[in-house]
């Protein structure tokens, strides 16, 4: 088979380090695509989002992902024929074609499909949440579906969070919601805890759960993947606690993302195994 040539890209800023271009092109080529995907950060190109944004929408790119701190702001470019991501109002995943830019979110579904894979279909229980932006709205909706009964929400920019729980509660889920004042007031009950912030990400140092927070708590997850090991999931594993790290969603919203720009399944127990290699490292540029 010929290899169909895809351009894809990431649009976000602090990415240097992404695997998602590692991704992207070892799923194409275990799919016999040939897979091309480019970090675009609006500051380095001395560019604003909105024109990196449409640089890649008249430029030949198949779509594009969006990460921090643009899912969000894109939302206004898009249609989101999604109702659940449509009320969640961000988007990690775009698709050029024909007429207006289609929206979806990979985090939605890749926090769900990371949940289900460390636990099964075990309840999240009750659950604090650090951080009320784009990811953050995302993992909401994910804990609504997998049947979290209440979810705490602690953001230092409080306006965030009323939108959010805004949103949950038009959903018709029947997860009770929280808008706590502290992370400590957060936690009160919690059986997980859930960072959304970028603290712990590689340029943004340190934790938004505190150490003495976690003992006694069941399961955390942290968004962050770049390091993997976080100090809050350090903390986490010391104390006992069941971790999905940053990585896992990373991996599953990257396969659900890679078949919305492509149409093709990847195998993804042989991408994982590709991932994984040192060598990959090297025979794939970014």
């Amino acid at each position: 088979m010929t290899p169909s040539a895809i351009r894809l890209g990431l649009i976000g800023d602090n990415i240097t380090r992404s695997q998602s271009p590692r991704l992207h092109v070892l799923a194409g080529r275990l799919c016999g695509l040939d897979v091309s995907y480019e970090r675009l950060v609006p500051a380095d190109r001395g560019q604003s989002f909105d024109a990196v944004f449409e640089a890649c929408r008249t430029g030949g790119y198949r779509g594009i992902n969006i990460t921090y701190p643009y899912k969000e702001e894109v939302t206004r470019f898009l249609s989101v024929p999604d109702r659940a991501i449509a009320a969640i109002g961000a988007c990690n995943t775009v698709i050029f074609g024909a007429g207006q830019p289609v929206g979806y979110n990979t985090d939605y579904t890749g926090f769900m499909r990371a949940y289900r894979a460390a636990f099964g279909g075990a309840s999240p229980g009750p659950v604090a949440m650090a951080g009320a932006g784009g990811v953050g709205k995302a993992v909401a909706f994910g804990l609504a579906g997998l049947g979290c009964p209440r979810l705490s929400i602690y953001d230092r920019a409080p306006e965030r969070v009323k939108p959010l729980v805004a949103a949950l509660e038009r959903s018709g889920f029947a997860m009770e919601t929280h808008v706590a004042g502290s992370i400590d007031e957060a936690v009160e009950g919690a059986q997980g805890l859930v960072n959304c912030t970028p603290l712990g990400m590689v340029g943004y140092p340190g934790t938004a759960i505190p150490q003495p927070l976690i003992e006694g708590r069941r399961w955390a997850f942290d968004a962050v993947y770049t390091p993997v090991d976080t100090e809050f999931l350090v903390d986490c594993r010391a104390a006992g606690v069941e971790i999905i790290s940053g990585y896992e969603l990373f991996f599953h919203q990257g396969v659900d993302a890679f078949h919305l720009f492509t149409g093709a399944t990847v195998d993804a127990e042989a991408l994982r195994r590709e991932l994984a290699r040192p060598d990959s490292i090297e025979r794939i540029s970014a």
